[in-house]
């Protein structure tokens, strides 16, 4: 008996900061959760991020802060990437959303979804925005969205 094919949660994420760190690793650990069975959770630096490994992967979540209203200029830079190699073979691929803001983080959830929508990317869960330091509400919200989208990927 085989076993079934893996499916693969990519984590694009720019964390500058203690708080979009902690952010980071609630979702990790919500999408590495034993339970979710066959999906291998990859993490990579929006900064380093490649259009194959956009590719390669069958769900995404993306983190960042928010910066002056609007997404990292890291992740923007990943989007820049991938955009066009990623346009018509990613469609209908589910994706979560967490951000990190000190104050007016609107310009940056409205830029992601801009982006996600002309990529016919899917929103698998509510996007988790956080103000301030993070409560254990908020990464368990982070690792709620980190679970929830990883098993979109199971069924």
């Amino acid at each position: 008996m085989t076993a079934p094919p893996r499916k693969t949660l990519l984590i694009v994420h720019h964390t500058p900061s203690p708080h979009t760190h902690e952010m980071f690793e609630a979702v990790v650990s919500g999408a590495s959760d034993p339970e979710i069975e066959g999906v291998q959770v990859v993490r990579r630096p929006a900064l380093t991020v490649s259009a194959t490994d956009v590719l390669e992967a069958d769900g995404y979540v993306l983190g960042s802060p928010a910066n002056l209203g609007y997404m990292s200029g890291a992740l923007k830079h990943a989007f820049d990437v991938i955009y066009y190699p990623c346009l018509d073979a990613t469609r209908g691929r589910p994706f979560g959303l967490y951000l990190h803001g000190n104050e007016g983080t609107e310009g940056a959830e409205n830029g992601v979804t801009a982006i996600t929508t002309g990529l016919g990317w899917t929103k698998a869960a509510e996007y988790v925005v956080v103000s301030g330091k993070p409560n254990k509400a908020d990464l368990e919200s982070c690792w709620e969205l980190g679970a929830t989208v990883a098993a979109t990927l199971m069924g």
